[in-house]
């Protein structure tokens, strides 16, 4: 069950820089706080992806159901009942403010996630 995908893997990693590049450099209303969210579980999809053999549909699922535990967490102030209010990086990573909306957009990566892999576009080796 534990396998390397460089397809995957090569994914994960060109989806950090941007969520990187998003998180430092971009400041505005919809990218940061809506693309953003929607990358992310596409992130963390790729990144599972690329170690384990899993059906796309579970795998996917999971993901969704791990970013919307992470929102509830946010709810009820997890970052400030783990004492890491104070740390930038904690903030970033676990979030620091609850929104519905986020919600949505982590549905719409699934539905990306569903719609992509339906159609074995993210299945095809990438040629370096």
């Amino acid at each position: 069950m534990l396998t390397l995908n460089k397809n995957y893997l090569a994914l994960t990693v060109l989806l950090f820089i941007l969520e990187t590049v998003i998180a430092l450099y971009v400041h505005d209303q919809f990218i940061r706080p809506y693309l953003g969210d929607v990358l992310v579980v596409i992130l963390i999809y790729c990144f599972v992806k690329s170690f384990l053999k899993v059906p796309a549909f579970p795998a996917a699922f999971g993901v969704l159901l791990f970013a919307c535990g992470v929102e509830v967490l946010q709810y009820f102030n997890f970052v400030t009942v783990l004492g890491l209010e104070n740390h930038k990086v904690a903030r970033i990573v676990l979030g620091s403010s609850f929104d519905w909306q986020d919600l949505l957009a982590y549905l719409g990566g699934f539905g990306l996630l569903l719609f992509f892999e339906n159609r074995s576009v993210l299945k095809k080796p990438l040629s370096f």
